[in-house]
């Protein structure tokens, strides 16, 4: 398959359109993020270049409320690097989307994974295999999802570099939850009914464990782990992962 039969503008589109509403709700926070950078003195040709190599919401976050005069680097980059880890888990659950593709599509459609697009995508990739069936999402629709948050990520995150020193602080405009809002929206959008109840109490008890006892961000890798073997443990129990494409659910429910 030639690059431009799996990138056709038209598959494009409708990964970018499924990602609109989506969109709007990253506006929220990446003008917070531009605002705090701002704030943290750092200038917005740098800010756009984090944008631009990063990309990671979580992790740019992170990064910003760890920089210091006196930071260390090496603990910044272990930071983010550990937040990040939980992207070995949403490339593993992507396989059925990539199938049959050669190695510089699934390159290029994962570079601009975010957590929002991998969700639409994902349930785009539930409904082809339910009752209801539909088109298996493919590398494009990923890939237009990104191109579509990339857009307004950086659009509101420069907005808000530039506003910073004329905004009061996030908080007291309530954006400092925009983030948390959009993942709960995310988290809701892939409830698949109550079989998902016991894997989302142990990810949940684990992360609240974990963050507690531990140091960092260790509390995201340990729990995505403790909520992908729960589903693993329940497919197995009932019947469920006799094949790949429950793993793959399992995957999708960590």
């Amino acid at each position: 398959m030639r690059l431009r039969e799996s990138y056709a503008p038209g598959a494009l589109w409708r990964g970018a359109r499924d990602n609109l509403g989506i969109g709007v709700a990253v506006s929220g926070y990446g003008a917070v993020f531009g605002v705090l950078t701002a704030g943290k003195g750092i200038a917005l040709a740098d800010m756009v270049a984090m944008n631009l190599f990063i990309f990671a919401g979580a992790a740019q976050f992170l990064i910003v409320e760890m920089w210091t005069p006196t930071a260390v680097v090496a603990e910044i980059i272990l930071a983010a690097l550990i937040i990040n880890l939980r992207y070995l888990l949403v490339g593993a659950s992507l396989r059925p989307v990539f199938t049959g593709r050669p190695l510089h599509h699934k390159a290029l459609g994962m570079h601009l994974v975010a957590d929002e697009n991998w969700a639409v995508t994902m349930n785009g990739v539930a409904r082809a295999g339910g009752a209801t069936g539909g088109a298996m999402p493919g590398p494009a629709h990923l890939l237009g999802g990104g191109l579509c948050l990339a857009a307004f990520w950086h659009a509101a995150s420069a907005a808000g570099h530039v506003a910073g020193n004329f905004l009061p602080e996030p908080r007291l405009l309530g954006l400092d939850f925009a983030f948390t809002a959009v993942f709960l929206a995310l988290a809701l959008g892939l409830w698949k009914g109550r079989g998902d109840l016991l894997p989302w109490i142990i990810t949940g008890a684990t992360a609240w464990i974990a963050a507690e006892m531990l140091p960092g961000k260790w509390y995201v890798l340990i729990a995505a782990a403790a909520g992908f073997a729960a589903t693993v443990v329940q497919h197995a129990l009932t019947g469920g992962a006799g094949n790949g494409a429950e793993a793959e659910e399992a995957l999708s429910d960590a």
